[in-house]
């Protein structure tokens, strides 16, 4: 008999490998140290509105992801946003990213501000032990869903997952969040930059579904920035991506009603992978991310849904 599953993670991939087990008939237990779910389609709520300081947005091209999102569409957790040209739609989560994640977990029984440390097999199933000293389980099997620097420290049990999850580098961004009185003239509402300093820049308040109060954007840093930049200041991170923004943009900004700074230290992989998960079928220990494939938001749903194939086909 299956007992109960542990999923170490409940951002995209945990979320998807939950899901498609509950849908299974097995029962599911989600584990995540922040206090809501989404990882990095999760939003910062401000006295500005909510900010979408993670992935921006997302593209879909998978028949099954494509399904799902329809589902999600038609519930009005996501939309496509028109204004943004392109061969295919580019689609966000309304009113803000962290809805997707909202409608995936439903009531999906979820443990948040919880950090596993450990996880360790007994003599028949599995146990996770967090950093407040408090011991989670049994379990039947376990799923960890989390960055590969972090899985792979959760990994040990079977060294050749954790093999994996060590050999993949993920990359820093700086993301900073502005807020102006009045919108910016003559700017599109995503901009992508080769530059040194910006990668991107979004125009959050312009989504669909959004009622911030200032005309906001968000913006990132490139990786090899944020690699030489981590420990710099929030306030001199601000200041610096602002000014680079004024410079692509060719005129002075306004100033900011409102700014925040958020360091994302793995926020996507520097290699794309073809792994799609990673399973220790015999233990019963299995890994996803979006990691485990391109670093895109379809890639982590694609592997938390590849980690609940390998689960079921191990039973």
């Amino acid at each position: 008999m299956t007992q109960t599953i542990a999923i170490i993670g409940a951002g995209m991939a945990g979320l998807s490998a939950a899901h498609a087990l509950q849908q299974a008939g097995l029962p599911v237990q989600l584990f995540d140290k922040s206090r809501g779910s989404g990882g990095r389609i999760s939003s910062k709520r401000s006295e500005i509105g909510a900010l979408d300081l993670g992935a921006p947005g997302f593209l879909a091209q998978d028949p099954a992801f494509l399904t799902a999102l329809a589902d999600w569409a038609s519930a009005g957790s996501c939309a496509a946003w028109t204004a943004i040209d392109g061969p295919q739609p580019y689609w966000v989560g309304t009113p803000r990213m962290s809805a997707i994640s909202r409608a995936l977990l439903g009531d999906l029984p979820t443990t948040f501000s919880c950090r596993i440390s450990e996880v360790f097999r007994g003599e028949r199933h599995w146990q996770l032990l967090d950093t407040a000293g408090a011991s989670h389980g049994p379990f039947s099997h376990v799923i960890v869903a989390l960055p590969a620097p972090q899985a792979g420290v959760l990994l040990t049990a079977a060294p050749a997952l954790a093999a994996r999850a060590a050999s993949v580098v993920m990359e820093p961004v700086w993301a900073v969040a502005l807020g102006f009185a009045e919108a910016q003239p003559g700017a599109q509402h995503s901009l992508r930059f080769d530059d040194e300093i910006l990668q991107q820049a979004t125009h959050d308040s312009a989504k669909p579904g959004r009622d911030n109060r200032l005309d906001s954007w968000v913006l990132h840093a490139t990786a090899d920035w944020t690699r030489q930049h981590l420990d710099l200041p929030k306030e001199a991170v601000i200041d610096r991506l602002a000014h680079a923004f004024a410079e692509r943009l060719g005129r002075r900004l306004p100033p900011a009603q409102f700014a925040l700074a958020h360091r994302w230290l793995y926020a996507y992989p520097a290699r794309r992978t073809d792994w799609g998960a990673l399973g220790d079928q015999q233990q019963g220990l299995f890994a996803c991310g979006d990691w485990c494939l391109d670093g895109t938001v379809e890639g982590a749903w694609r592997s938390g849904a590849r980690a609940a194939q390998l689960l079921l086909a191990s039973l």
